[in-house]
């Protein structure tokens, strides 16, 4: 094993300086697309065990990506958010999840850690929505913010709720109000 990590460096060591770039380009460019993106630590899974988590991702929307810190810390330093909080969590290896919505790659992380028995993946951080996530202890915070669809849901029940009140007090108050017009008019006849 520690023949092929060796090998491994050797390969980042001689990378030609045009394919850095390119890999940098092409991290900028989804850095800039992308709202939503969580660091985390995949090291120490196996083969077997990364080839499920990438399965789970795939079925989920997750784009998963394992980077080289240096070519990711000078990707985020070319986008114009502001990323540099997240440049202390880039040591050791890293994996950068890309989704649509914002609270997904946290589920799929605490499932994929229930289903395989792991503490791996670690969240080192997320950018969700202009928002900075330090740390392994916003893992619930993530899970718990909705998505843009939940929102819309409970946005459409907020705004039915009057109008179902109205109504059902209108049908139920419906008997008490002809009881109510029926005493008036039989008072007027008097």
């Amino acid at each position: 094993m520690q023949k092929c990590f060796l090998h491994k460096k050797r390969f980042e060591k001689f990378m030609k300086r045009e394919d850095k770039k390119q890999v940098i380009e092409n991290l900028a460019e989804k850095l800039t697309e992308n709202s939503i993106f969580y660091l985390t630590d995949t090291s120490e899974l196996n083969v077997a065990t990364v080839n499920k988590l990438r399965g789970l991702c795939f079925k989920r929307n997750v784009s998963m990506h394992v980077v080289k810190n240096t070519l990711l810390k000078k990707a985020m330093e070319k986008v114009d958010k502001d990323l540099e909080p997240f440049y202390d969590t880039l040591k050791g290896p890293t994996s950068i999840m890309f989704s649509d919505t914002g609270n997904v790659p946290a589920k799929l992380i605490k499932e994929f850690r229930k289903t395989n028995k792991s503490e791996k993946p670690i969240l080192k951080a997320a950018f969700v929505a202009e928002e900075c996530y330090i740390g392994e202890n916003n893992l619930e915070a993530l899970i718990n913010i909705k998505s843009k669809e939940e929102l819309i849901g409970d946005l459409i029940s907020l705004l039915q709720s009057p109008a179902k009140n109205v109504i059902s007090g209108l049908k139920s108050g419906g008997g008490k109000l002809s009881g109510i017009i029926e005493t008036l008019s039989k008072k007027e006849e008097k």
